[in-house]
């Protein structure tokens, strides 16, 4: 089968309104071979702060937080460290309220394989609304670990919207993971979709405004064995 490129995947997210793109083509897309610092990129993901906030209401993940912007001139800017932010209307289980996460390390956020994420979004996006001037782009590590006794929950807010306009979701890591099935939806709850990031580069685009997306509980496959599922989720906004 043929790579999709680019216009075929914004192509997708019209019709669609998303779109799920295997590793073998992402890794085409992102000139997977260029990134010298993968590993280490990868490997950030073991270093991750808890989510404190997700704890006080007995759950648990990892992650780390960045904010950027993209500007007319096309540069992508780190932003000082801010709060994440999401109204009720879109996580009713932590909205309303400024988290602060620890940052996204600088080697990392300054390195060619974030920065080539960014840019690929920054260019498919862009492409799909040239009216923006300036997007806000929100940067979100997640560890989701799953024990014997307790599923990891992607999602604990369910199935949902971001309050974006659109969503790029990556697979960095999936270790000792059984489940984690991706659902997409229309506004009036049917499903359109579903499929599951198995795979290093494995992807989900979306676009926030057409449809609402979630993630089944994972389990590990061996239960005497440490078991998470890593991903980066990139949110890009109208600024």
């Amino acid at each position: 089968m043929n790579a999709p490129t680019p216009p075929d995947l914004r192509v997708a997210l019209r019709r669609d309104g998303y779109a799920f793109v295997t590793a073998e083509v992402m890794r085409g897309l992102l000139d997977a071979a260029t990134l010298a610092d993968w590993p280490a990129f990868a490997a950030s993901w073991n270093a991750l702060g808890d989510d404190s906030y997700l704890a006080a209401r007995g759950r648990h993940r990892r992650r780390r937080h960045a904010v950027f912007t993209a500007g007319a001139d096309g540069a992508i800017r780190r932003e000082p460290h801010q709060p994440h932010y999401q109204s009720v209307t879109y996580n009713a289980l932590q909205g309303g309220i400024e988290r602060w996460f620890e940052p996204v390390e600088a080697g990392i956020a300054d390195g060619a394989s974030l920065r080539r994420i960014l840019a690929f979004c920054r260019d498919g996006f862009g492409a799909l609304a040239p009216e923006v001037r300036q997007w806000r782009i929100e940067v979100h590590q997640f560890r989701i670990e799953a024990r014997a006794d307790e599923a990891g929950e992607p999602t604990p807010e369910g199935v949902h919207r971001d309050g974006v306009d659109y969503v790029l979701v990556l697979l960095v890591d999936r270790e000792n993971i059984e489940r984690g099935i991706t659902t997409i939806h229309a506004p009036d709850g049917h499903e359109l979709g579903q499929f599951t990031l198995a795979r290093a580069f494995d992807a989900a685009l979306v676009d926030d405004h057409r449809v609402f997306h979630g993630v089944t509980p994972v389990v590990p496959k061996d239960p005497a064995l440490p078991a998470h599922r890593d991903v980066l989720v990139v949110t890009f906004k109208a600024d």
